[in-house]
């Protein structure tokens, strides 16, 4: 077999077998295929496109080019859950506690997160604003955390897909990132590499999000979860709004301290709203009982405390020091905190969330390269969202920073994001649909349940 015969015939549109597709995978991991050959077929899959057997044979051979975690040996359902990257969305830390608490010694939350670049925030470097914190555990150490405390959260292990690290790289610059297939094949690798039997797949759709339109989101959402299901898995997506930072702050320890908060029962209402709703719709996959039973544990686990305890269980088992949960206070505060005030009476009327994202990281909370140093007091903490009134001089946000400099870079970008009028607009809701191996369901939150002969029209830009 020849890399130029498969090169032509994704060019010309053909079907690659598993054989040729794994010839491009185990070839280009090993060196035998140079970057330019690789960079023509990603090129040709950019613009050709791939079936949805391509696209799971691709998955399965980049996840099969490294480690696989083997997850069998727990006692219960083992359960992950997937952001594709937005702005304020801490809901990982929520809702794994919240699903430790909700069902003891049945499930288990195994989860391999990521670091933030530009405007996204990662997981990771919430989680080190923790003083003490460690998301370097081996495998043995991090499934016995695992099977002790109901869950844990670690970085992604050195030789974790390296496919999807070397295709990655190669995409980055060779302008093949936004495609469909090699965007779910990517995630998919990763997360079937992780282990867990049960994926609810958080997909982020609006301004702070790359996905642009809900159509562009329920696609990507469709793919992933069809690879996810012909692997074996239980995958669900949700389809949900990133068109206005989730929650109030932005920024690590700021995140941290807000996730605190949510799971005492004082949370802001967009993000608990969020956390219970994925909460719940994971308890209910991982064949726990109903969404609705997941809900109202889901609930309960926030009202009685029980989450919050389990967060400080995890966070000393893996090394961090808890007493900074219990007061946030001992995260640490920035040198300088600016107020933004309002410029006239009216509404925010709209919000730019990736530069509120850009913004955050020009402050020091987020990385705009991939060496860029994080610090962990930096952020935003917005007092006011998209639709909510305000009074000219009043607080919309607080910037948290350690220099003028940054303070300086990062008030221009915050304020180019927000946009003040004299009309009110209605917000729009947090979620869109839900994709499962049955198909597509457009939300109607309005009626509290989810309604898939929703009109065509809601795919539209939002």
């Amino acid at each position: 077999m020849r890399m130029y015969d498969v090169i032509e015939r994704k060019r010309e549109g053909a079907e690659l077998t598993d054989e040729e597709i794994g010839f491009v995978v185990d070839g280009y991991v090993s060196g035998e295929i140079p970057d330019y050959q690789m960079s023509a077929w990603l090129m040709a899959v950019f613009l050709r496109g791939m079936t949805d057997a391509e696209t799971r044979s691709l998955t399965l051979h980049m996840m099969a080019s490294g480690d696989v975690v083997d997850l069998s040996n727990l006692p219960g359902v083992t359960l992950d859950k997937h952001s594709t990257g937005g702005v304020g969305d801490k809901t990982s830390l929520a809702v794994m506690p919240m699903l430790a608490a909700m069902a003891p010694g049945r499930a288990f939350v195994a989860k391999m997160s990521g670091r933030g670049l530009r405007h996204t925030g990662g997981t990771l470097d919430k989680l080190e604003s923790i003083p003490g914190f460690t998301i370097s555990l081996d495998e043995e150490d991090f499934l016995a955390a695992v099977r002790a405390h109901g869950g844990a959260i670690i970085g992604q292990t050195g030789n974790l897909v390296p496919a999807d690290k070397l295709i990655y790289a190669l995409r980055d610059v060779t302008a093949t990132v936004d495609s469909i297939p090699l965007i779910a094949s990517s995630i998919m690798s990763k997360k079937l590499a992780a282990g867990a039997q049960c994926i609810l797949l958080d997909v982020k759709v609006g301004s702070g999000a790359f996905m642009k339109t809900v159509d562009e989101a329920v696609q990507l959402a469709s793919a992933m979860v069809a690879i996810g299901e012909g692997a074996g898995r239980r995958v669900e997506a949700m389809v949900t709004n990133m068109d206005r930072p989730l929650g109030h702050a932005v920024g690590n320890a700021l995140e941290v301290a807000e996730v605190v908060d949510t799971l005492r029962g004082r949370g802001p209402a967009d993000l608990t709203h969020e956390v219970v709703m994925l909460t719940a719709e994971l308890f209910h996959l991982g064949g726990l009982g109903t969404v609705a039973e997941g809900r109202a544990l889901a609930e309960h686990v926030i009202a009685d405390g029980s989450a919050f305890e389990k967060l400080c269980e995890i966070t000393t088992a893996q090394g961090g020091d808890a007493r900074t949960l219990r007061d946030p206070a001992l995260l640490g505060s920035a040198r300088i905190r600016h107020e933004l005030l309002a410029p006239a009476d009216g509404f925010l009327t709209a919000i730019d969330t990736e530069r509120v994202g850009v913004a955050s990281a020009e402050l020091g909370a987020g990385r705009l390269t991939l060496d860029d140093a994080i610090d962990h007091t930096a952020g935003i903490v917005l007092l006011k969202n998209q639709g909510d009134a305000v009074r000219a001089g009043e607080t919309v946000a607080v910037l948290h920073t350690a220099t003028e400099d940054r303070l300086a870079a990062g008030l221009a970008t915050l304020r180019a994001a927000l946009t003040f009028g004299t009309d009110a607009h209605a917000s729009e809701p947090l979620l869109f649909a839900t994709v499962t191996r049955d198909g597509v369901a457009y939300a109607n939150e309005a009626a509290g349940a989810r309604d898939p002969s929703a009109s065509i029209k809601s795919k539209g830009r939002i």
